[in-house]
């Protein structure tokens, strides 16, 4: 079988790799067309020794993408006619959902950002299936599928992700400091129009009252100003996990990085304007359920609440015990996304007349 991955971000490259992996051992033929971001994921697919083709980079603006998204169909199908793919699968992209629908082949999406309402217009006609998380808000009609589990548990599961402590010697840290990890986006997806996170001002005052009480670190999508950018992290791409798995806690207006510190373990603090009666599900869940982050649209209280946290005592080990609910609770969505793909269209007809079939893969 020969499948198609459609990556536009990092955490792609980390969601799909232990999938692709597993179906390279299975004989199965992988193609990976990117979208490039910063040259990041680039690195990162250079990193872990995946061969891949260029598409149209991710560019602000609705009338740029709309430019890009015939551009990325043309570059596709030339693609496509080339390898000849069984399967394309993606995180909700309307490129290779199009392309696959015109080229007469299955089409497997995921997503789980209620939000991206533009992006599943343009995703949903093409596509075969979209799996979501089982709290999606949102009815998709009989294409959803609904899987307990989060993407970020395709790679942060113990299963698949196993932790390495040289990282706090590569910062300049011994195990007893306590740092704090700030990660700002530059909001310049789709769904992200009109979205605010931390203003220059509130990055400067968390860096300043949380340095405080810990060594700060600062991960951002933005260019920041000399004053900022000093506290810039400085490690290998592919290392960014480790950092966040031991870090004290994760302050950040971003939403991926969010759950996957709930995955680590690690309180987080988000802010932006996603935050309140209609955010996204996956996050009200990880608050309100299993009580791993914070949630805030005004900066204000999110910093206050940081600065609340860092100064508890015993503050990771209260959290390492509260994300063993969401693994007891979750499934291994590497298992289970390889194995759908493998066995497609089977496979959705198995969950389909039997949804708790997925409970196989925890």
């Amino acid at each position: 079988m020969k499948v198609l991955f459609d990556i536009g971000h990092p955490a792609h490259v980390h969601f799909f790799k232990y999938i692709i992996r597993n179906l390279e051992k299975d004989h199965h033929e992988i193609k990976i067309c990117v979208r490039e971001r910063e040259d990041i994921v680039k690195k990162l697919l250079e990193y872990y020794d995946f061969n891949y083709e260029n598409l149209e980079k991710n560019t602000p603006g609705l009338s740029n993408k709309a430019i890009a998204m015939f551009k990325n169909d043309y570059k596709l199908i030339k693609i496509s006619k080339r390898f000849n793919p069984d399967i394309y699968v993606s995180l909700a992209s309307p490129y290779s959902a199009q392309v696959s629908k015109f080229l007469g082949r299955y089409s497997i999406t995921f997503t789980d950002s209620e939000p991206t309402g533009l992006t599943l217009a343009l995703t949903m006609p093409f596509t075969d299936v979209i799996i979501t998380p089982s709290g999606f808000t949102r009815d998709l009609g009989k294409k959803q599928i609904r899987i307990s589990g989060y993407k970020e548990l395709a790679y942060l599961h113990p299963n698949w992700y196993k932790p390495e402590s040289d990282i706090l010697k590569i910062l300049g840290l011994s195990k007893y400091d306590p740092y704090v990890i700030l990660r700002f986006s530059a909001f310049d997806a789709n769904h992200d129009i009109g979205i605010k996170g931390f203003s220059l001002e509130d990055k400067r005052r968390l860096v300043k009252k949380l340095g405080k009480y810990a060594k700060v670190f600062i991960s951002s999508e933005v260019e920041l100003p000399l004053d900022l950018e000093k506290y810039c992290i400085d490690i290998p791409q592919n290392r960014m996990h480790d950092a966040l798995y031991y870090a004290s806690m994760l302050v950040g207006d971003t939403q991926t990085s969010t759950t996957e510190a709930a995955c680590l373990g690690t309180p987080a603090v988000r802010c932006n304007s996603f935050v309140g009666q209609n955010d996204m599900s996956n996050f009200i869940e990880l608050e309100t359920i299993y009580g791993l982050i914070f949630n805030y649209n005004i900066p204000e209280k999110a910093i206050e609440k940081s600065i609340e946290l860092i100064q508890q005592q015993d503050l990771k080990e209260k959290w390492i015990n509260k994300k063993e609910k969401l693994y007891d609770e979750k499934i291994d969505m590497t298992a289970f996304l390889t194995w759908f793909i493998e066995d497609y269209p089977e496979s959705l007809r198995m969950i389909k007349e039997n949804p708790s079939f997925q409970e196989r893969f925890r």
